[in-house]
Parts: structure tokens; C-alpha cells; sequence
């Protein structure tokens, strides 16, 4: 049955800056102040406003107030994925860090397209941020043209070059890949196979390592590569595909996802690990110390980008000297049981 338009109810009215005032016994201009910059304001003030504003479900608007201080406190920050273990620490990293600093973290997901990435962070800017975290230092010339009108601080993350758009805190993939060639070397591995994913930064790392090898004169490297995400399915697909192509003593993993897959598939085979056919992946992730056998990888440490990248964003906005703004956080080959 509908209802009469006497019968509807009346709509709820917001409760405005006004109404806080009433209730707090201050003026709407007092009010305003201990709201927007409360570091002004007598802390018993603060309280009894603050007090006002749960008793009247008052929402402050930011974007007023970020409008009066130019800040929004929102941080942009753009990954390519949330379903890669690789980003959840660095992003739970950044996100603590800048709540303790009085930020927000606004998160978006790009994909690998360098496109869909400029139009993303094009559109977040009209949200004016205080700050961007970027993840990977490719991007396409017009979003570089649209950060560098922007004029706000921006921190490049997962990467290394000497020539950010401003601000980095990473490490250097093909670096990685060199110490894991080194490392192949050294161990007495002489026929190795790759199963790769190919993200930008993968391939650098990929070349690094065939690079190292072919130094080394080992010079036919069979590769199989997978599409984004990776998965452990795509593991042990890859791996069935790669033992198809030839024989092999070890097998070198984009992700420890794609290894661990790949051990699966290897031990579904009979085939024992590390004797008959060894791995190693890339990421250090939660499972590859636990798992039987442990994984022999690359770590590197997700949470330290993510904190450095925050207090190098909050540092910046609030006119604080920042000395490093290239944080180089370096990587670990740890040895394990699966090579």
C-alpha cells in the first residue's frame, strides 16, 4: 500500500556546524577553528567540540576545510593489483603510517596498462590529494604531464632509477636478477628454465639474470611465460609446459606463487626436490620459510617501502627537510631447502 505524501517521512536534516555551536555553547567561528586546525585551539575546547559533534552525528566536510587549508589530507595511491601478496604489506604499510600522521589513504587499482594508469591518477587528482604514491617509475608521458602540473609531492614505489619524478623508495630488479644468476652459478646449476609473469618489472629482473648467466656461458635459458596474476595454477601448468620443451636442474620463478604451484606440479610427478629438480622464487612471502620444501627466494621488505614511502609523503606536504629522496631498500637472497 503506498503512503499519502502526509503519510511519508519528513526527510532528516543533516546537522550543520551551527548545531555542534548550539550544543558545545560556542561560536560557529570557534567551532570551525578547533575542527580545522585544533593545534590553534585550547585543548578543553577541542574536547567539548568534539563532544558536540558525536552528540550531534555533525560530518565535518574535508573538502571545505581542505578548500580553507589547501590540504584535503588524502593520499592517492595507485598499485596494480590488491590480489598480489607482493602489495598487501607495503599497502597496509603505507596506510598505518599515514594514519598516524593525520592521513587517508585513498587506493586504486590500475592493472598493468600505462592508459588506464594516466586516467586513473588523473581523475584521483581532481579529488586534490595532498600526495600520490605511484607503484613502478614506467609511466606514460601523459601522466607524467598531468603529475608534474599537479605540483603536489609524489613517491615512486617497487623501483630504482637515479631520475624520479620526484621522490622513490625501492630496489633494482635487474639487480636482483644478477645475484640470482650469481647464485645458479655458484650452486652448479647449468640448465636452467624459466617460469615467468610478464609485468615490466619481472622482464628487468629477467634480464638481469640472463644477462648473469650468459657471462657465464650458459646461453639457451627455455622460458615460459604466464599471463597476470599469477597463481598457483599457473604454476603447475607452466611447469607441465616447460618439461615438454626439455630437461632441466633447476627452475627460476617470477613469484613464489608460480614456484610453490610449480613444486606441486613437480611432486605430483614423482619428481623429488631440490634432487631431481630445483626452485626458487622471488617475494619471500608468508608461506615459502613454511613451506615442505622451503622455498629459496628473494626477500625484500614490503613493509619498510610502504613506511618509508608514507613518511617521505607527510614529510614533504607538512615543509619538513627530507635529505634521501631516493631510498634504496635493497634485497636478500635466502637460501633454503627447494635449491
Amino acid at each position: 500500500m503506498k503512503r499519502s505524501p502526509s503519510q511519508r517521512p519528513a526527510a532528516v536534516r543533516a546537522p550543520t556546524l551551527d548545531d555542534v555551536a548550539r550544543a558545545a555553547g560556542l561560536s560557529s567561528m570557534t567551532v570551525s577553528r578547533a575542527l580545522n586546525t585544533p593545534q590553534q585551539v585550547r585543548p578543553a575546547t577541542v574536547e567539548k567540540v568534539m563532544t558536540a559533534v558525536r552528540a550531534t552525528g555533525y560530518i565535518p566536510n574535508a573538502l571545505a576545510g581542505g578548500l580553507a587549508s589547501r590540504r584535503s589530507k588524502l593520499i592517492a595511491v595507485v598499485v596494480p593489483q590488491i590480489n598480489n601478496s607482493m602489495f598487501v604489506d607495503t599497502i597496509q604499510a603505507l596506510s598505518d603510517e599515514l594514519a598516524g600522521r593525520g592521513y587517508h589513504m585513498l587506493l586504486c587499482v590500475s592493472g598493468y596498462a600505462a592508459q588506464t594508469e594516466a586516467e586513473l591518477v588523473a581523475t584521483l587528482l581532481s579529488r586534490r590529494p595532498d600526495g600520490v604514491v605511484l607503484t613502478g617509475i614506467h609511466h606514460s608521458a601523459e601522466l607524467k604531464k598531468v603529475i608534474l602540473n599537479a605540483a603536489i609531492p609524489v613517491v615512486e614505489i617497487w623501483d630504482l632509477t637515479p631520475t624520479p619524478l620526484d621522490m622513490l623508495v625501492g630496489f633494482s630488479h635487474e639487480k636482483v636478477g644478477m645475484a640470482t644468476g650469481e647464485y645458479l652459478w655458484r650452486k652448479g646449476y647449468r640448465r636452467p628454465g624459466l617460469l615467468w609473469a610478464m609485468d615490466r618489472r619481472a622482464t628487468q629482473r629477467q634480464q638481469g639474470l640472463c644477462e648473469t648467466l650468459n657471462n657465464h656461458g650458459v646461453s639457451t635459458i627455455p622460458t615460459v611465460t604466464v599471463p597476470l596474476p599469477a597463481s598457483l595454477a599457473l604454476g603447475r601448468s607452466g611447469l607441465r609446459q616447460l618439461l615438454e620443451e626439455g630437461e632441466f636442474d633447476v627452475i627460476v620463478c617470477s613469484s613464489d606463487t608460480l614456484a610453490q604451484g610449480a613444486i606441486m606440479e613437480a611432486e605430483s610427478r614423482g619428481l623429488r626436490v631440490p634432487q631431481d629438480l630445483a626452485f626458487i622464487g622471488f617475494g619471500d612471502l608468508d608461506f615459502a620459510a613454511n613451506n615442505r620444501p622451503s622455498l629459496t627466494t628473494v626477500s625484500v621488505d614490503r613493509h619498510a617501502i610502504g613506511q618509508r614511502a608514507a613518511t617521505l609523503l607527510a614529510d614533504r606536504i607538512e615543509g619538513l627537510d627530507v635529505e634521501d629522496t631516493l631510498v634504496d631498500i635493497g634485497f636478500h637472497l635466502i637460501e633454503r631447502e627447494s635449491a
